[in-house]
């Protein structure tokens, strides 16, 4: 099964496109292009994330790798077996997912790590063709407001309809699930707006949502 990506060269996005070109020039020998979806085909759990690091995902060319949100992501996924292996913040740590897919509402690297909604909206059409392609897609989870959003609107459905809340999991009209959480960020977890123990919670509930049973952590 092939999952429409954007081109290594997208040109949608022109503010995005020039900060590529920058960052090409700065810093030749990092991955420096969209970003694509990362996982199992098969995948009953697509987790959404905001869009690549710049010192991230932009840099080693897999979703949410090399920074700081990483690292709670992908413990939390091993812990619930939705992925195997060790994360070790590079594209050959040897990390595999499983029953999971991870990709960002917005592929490109924004500056200040933000993207403006027009590049949101434009890159709307790979989210939704990503949840379109997974045939046994049973539950999103999307960290944060902006991939809330993203995931609604790839859906189909007004962004005003649903309310972001953290730990809500709603039924779409399609019968998909879509959880909600705060982002893994650095800043979200220095702060304490999201502890390890309210992300777990999350991932547990979603995966005994999906699977009929709660799950055993390891």
């Amino acid at each position: 099964m092939l999952i429409e990506q954007p081109p290594p060269d997208c040109p949608l996005c022109p503010r995005l496109v020039a900060y590529r070109h920058a960052n090409q020039q700065s810093h030749p020998d990092w991955f420096n292009g969209p970003v694509p979806s990362l996982g199992d085909p098969n995948a009953t759990i697509l987790v959404v994330g905001m869009a690549p690091g710049v010192k991230g995902a932009n840099r080693t060319g897999r979703p949410f790798t090399g920074d700081h949100a990483g690292i709670l992501l992908y413990e939390t996924l091993i812990r619930f077996r939705l992925a195997t292996g060790t994360y070790d913040a590079r594209p050959d740590d040897g990390m595999q997912l499983h029953g999971c897919r991870v990709v960002n509402a917005v592929r490109c690297v924004p500056p200040a790590n933000l993207p403006q909604p027009v590049e949101v909206r434009t890159c709307n059409r790979f989210l939704a063709a990503e949840l379109k392609a997974l045939p046994k897609l049973r539950a999103v989870l999307a960290l944060g407001v902006l991939a809330h959003a993203a995931v609604l609107r790839a859906c189909g459905i007004p962004v005003t309809r649903i309310r972001f809340r953290h730990g809500d999991v709603t039924e779409l009209p399609d019968g998909l699930l879509l959880a909600d959480s705060y982002h893994v960020s650095r800043y979200n977890t220095n702060t304490g707006l999201l502890t390890r123990e309210m992300f777990e919670q999350v991932i547990f509930n979603l995966v005994a949502r999906v699977a009929g049973a709660a799950p055993k952590p390891l």
